[in-house]
């Protein structure tokens, strides 16, 4: 089986996606963050294991999904806003592919753009504003930012040459999403100083990704990508039962 990391968007509970909510009607365990409204907790199956995350450490929630995936289950991961912004997404990504649980991102709207709408409060506006800084509030181990630029593809070459004249390592890893979400999704990773010949041949859309965080995505793909010739190979090998999906009692 496999374990969802689902956002569940900013709050409002008819803010998650079709298919998150799909998930969470179908899973056999939900292990939910305190900000995830009732009302999806609620749309779990009756004979579904049901845990809050509450109060526990982060590498404790990281061995309950290995846990639960290898016990052969449909587990979701249930966050607000989406997993991968402000949501410790990657990290519970990076654990489950190093213990070879199979696991997929299913991208949830997040509250940086849902809530200020919300409130009528555009990010960007013509002649006003073009850019947006995101921050943490808390206190983190590490710090750093990432710079994501909108639009970006045909004006690569200038983008990158403005943010290292404004001071960026050209080792910097960078990266270009073309068509993201879509079917012909494609990623171009490189250093910075190299990204434009690298994502020379991709389409438009694109979305532009400069920092840190593209060398964790690197590492989550290769521990994903190890796991599946890892399984392909032994599945040719020998024959292996498909595990008997079932629901454990609350």
């Amino acid at each position: 089986m496999t374990v969802w990391l689902v956002g569940a968007g900013p709050g409002d509970p008819g803010l998650i996606t079709a298919r998150g909510l799909e998930l969470v009607r179908d899973c056999d365990a939900l292990v939910y963050d305190r900000l995830v409204s009732p009302e999806l907790v609620a749309e779990a199956p009756d004979a579904a294991l049901v845990v809050s995350r509450a109060g526990l450490p982060q590498d404790d929630v990281n061995g309950l999904l290995v846990e639960l995936g290898r016990a052969g289950l449909a587990v979701v991961r249930l966050k607000g806003g989406d997993s991968f912004v402000y949501g410790r997404g990657g990290e519970e990504a990076l654990a489950l592919a190093e213990a070879g649980v199979a696991f997929e991102i299913v991208p949830g709207v997040s509250a940086l753009a849902a809530v200020p709408a919300a409130a009528g409060i555009p990010l960007t506006h013509r002649g006003v504003a073009s850019s947006v800084r995101v921050l943490s509030g808390r206190s983190a181990e590490e710090s750093g930012e990432t710079a994501v630029v909108f639009m970006g593809l045909r004006a690569l070459s200038e983008v990158c040459a403005e943010l290292l004249d404004d001071g960026l390592d050209p080792t910097t890893p960078a990266a270009v999403v073309s068509r993201g979400t879509l079917p012909d999704q494609q990623v171009v990773v490189a250093t910075l100083a190299k990204l434009p010949h690298a994502a020379a041949q991709l389409r438009g859309p694109a979305l532009v990704i400069v920092g840190e965080v593209v060398r964790v995505g690197a590492a989550i793909a290769v521990a994903s990508a190890r796991w599946t010739r890892s399984s392909r190979s032994r599945a040719s090998a020998t024959s292996v039962a498909t595990p008997t999906r079932r629901s454990p009692q609350s």
